[in-house]
């Protein structure tokens, strides 16, 4: 390609500096070349993407090395990889990443900047420990939460009486996948993921238990979790599918449910229909708050009403005895569901009517 005089001048004159140190000028434009190639291989989207392949879902998708694995990818691709793809990992900036938390914060989700924050710190940290993508340092660098984002507050929503018996007819509106899941999140008070991600072959319906695997447990110890009638009649009427084993799927069973956004967005509209008004904000973690809360009002000892939603305490039953306590969770998720059948106001026998769509 021709290059113009004074072009021309100014790479021959920086050929005779570079003679003058001893260096071959060709060599050295190599060089510049190569780490020219290796910036645009180490973009932050080819990072990004290894760092999923590799640490975040792992070899098995089905079995994701970190159990929100498949949260952490979408968040990481739709808030980070669409902003700054093809820029060089080493380019990006605090200013970069403060700017994604303050647009966080801004449409009101200051829970999920705290989440962002934590997967792009974790993934520039994991990028400067494999010391291979011509990083060593983070832009997260001594970045407080608290500094940049503001206080995690604590949660504490928990839905009143009348919101339960507005989810409960919601919920049947709904039909399947998200009416019975939300169904047996509030039955069961396990978390999201737990539910959304459930397999049969985790169930094993003849002694009436779910044993969730250590893969999806934040403890990662299994988590046997006895069904009272009321989950086993929505597992009654769940459909079947050939091509997978996940309970609630769009996809024939081969993937589980996505789409929850939409889903509470659905849910929020039907309990405003059902209750004349709508629900004051809640998110989804808020029913399983509520069961906690709820478990409390009962003949239940503390200890069983924290082992029913997977927090373990100190202590041999957590090592030795994976079911440990069965029959004290079986007998309080009882009590449980027949509270719940009281507050939404069905008879016994329709506790878990469903009207599941083909």
């Amino acid at each position: 390609m021709p290059i113009s005089l004074e072009d021309a001048r100014r790479k021959a004159a920086k050929w005779h500096s570079l003679l003058a140190q001893g260096i071959d000028p060709r060599v050295d434009e190599e060089r510049l070349r190569l780490a020219e190639r290796r910036r645009a291989e180490n973009s932050f989207e080819a990072v990004a993407e290894e760092f999923i392949r590799l640490a975040v879902i792992g070899p098995k998708p089905d079995k994701p090395k970190q159990r929100k694995g498949p949260v952490v990818a979408r968040e990481l691709r739709r808030e980070f990889i669409t902003r700054w793809g093809k820029r060089p990992i080493d380019s990006i900036t605090a200013h970069d990443v403060v700017a994604v938390l303050d647009e966080a914060v801004a449409r009101g989700a200051p829970y999920q900047a705290h989440n962002l924050l934590g997967h792009v710190r974790r993934l520039f940290n994991w990028a400067i420990a494999r010391g291979v993508y011509g990083i060593d340092r983070s832009p997260c660098d001594r970045m407080k939460p608290a500094d940049v984002i503001g206080r995690k507050a604590v949660r504490a929503r928990t839905l009143t009486d009348e919101e339960l018996r507005g989810l409960w007819a919601a919920t049947e509106r709904m039909g399947y996948p998200f009416g019975p899941l939300f169904q047996l999140l509030a039955l069961t008070g396990q978390r999201k993921s737990e539910v959304a991600n459930a397999r049969w072959s985790e169930f094993d319906l003849k002694a009436k238990v779910w044993t969730i695997p250590p893969e999806l447990m934040k403890g990662d110890h299994p988590h046997v979790v006895p069904l009272a009638q009321g989950p086993l009649d929505i597992l009654e009427a769940l459909p079947r599918f050939n091509k997978g084993d996940h309970l609630f799927s769009t996809t024939f069973g081969q993937k589980p449910v996505s789409g929850f956004a939409k889903a509470k967005a659905r849910l929020d509209r039907l309990m405003a229909e059902e209750l004349g008004k709508g629900p004051t904000p809640f998110v989804i973690h808020d029913i399983r708050r509520t069961v906690r809360t709820r478990l409390s009002a009962l003949p239940v000892p503390d200890l069983v009403r924290e082992l029913v939603i997977a927090h373990t305490k100190p202590g041999l039953h957590k090592v030795y005895d994976q079911h440990a306590y069965l029959n004290e969770k079986r007998h309080a998720l009882e009590l449980w569901a027949e509270r719940l059948r009281d507050i939404v106001s069905l008879p016994p026998e329709n506790v878990v009517a469903l009207r599941v769509k083909a």
